[in-house]
């Protein structure tokens, strides 16, 4: 391998770096969701952990979503794995849609260590906006195998609305 094909490598490897980070902030910033330890969270004391990047009092992660829209309803699904659903609780406004709940720890056994800790566990706030209104009165929710799933019929039933601006 010479010089300017290690070059190329290297710039193309970049590039794809560049390109899958731009879309990862742009299509998946709204799911990096913190979660905050509380009283019932229970987790491990940082002695009994030797994960080197485990941190008691912070942890983030991805709680990912899809928004659909047809004619009548806005159908939201977000997974949100290791709940029960007594553990949510779910807001639906004209605008947005608030999930909140709490993920607690649970112990595999009195004796042992952690070695490695990446799951968030606490309490937390996802907030999916709707780019139409609902009515949020008449919403229904189901939670299975970790995916969540809402059900919003439109205020004003209707196809998407697509408008096309022109440049000047």
């Amino acid at each position: 391998m010479n010089l300017e094909s290690f070059k190329g490598s290297v710039g193309s490897l970049l590039d794809n770096l560049a390109e899958g980070w731009k879309h990862l902030t742009q299509s998946a910033s709204g799911a990096l969701t913190r979660f905050i330890p509380g009283e019932k969270t229970e987790l491990p004391a940082k002695s009994d952990v030797d994960d080197i990047f485990f941190v008691r009092g912070r942890s983030w992660t991805m709680l990912g979503g899809d928004v659909f829209e047809d004619d009548k309803r806005v159908v939201v699904r977000l997974e949100v794995p290791g709940l029960d659903k007594q553990d949510m609780a779910i807001e639906a406004r004209d605008d947005a849609l608030i999930i909140s709940g709490e993920k607690r720890f649970e112990r595999e056994s009195t004796e042992g260590r952690w070695r490695v800790m990446q799951c968030a566990y606490g309490s937390f706030r996802r907030v999916v906006p709707l780019n139409v209104p609902v009515l949020a009165e008449k919403a229904n929710a189901s939670y299975k195998n970790g995916v969540l799933r809402v059900e919003l019929p439109k205020a004003a039933p209707g196809a998407p609305k697509s408008v096309t601006i022109r440049v000047k």
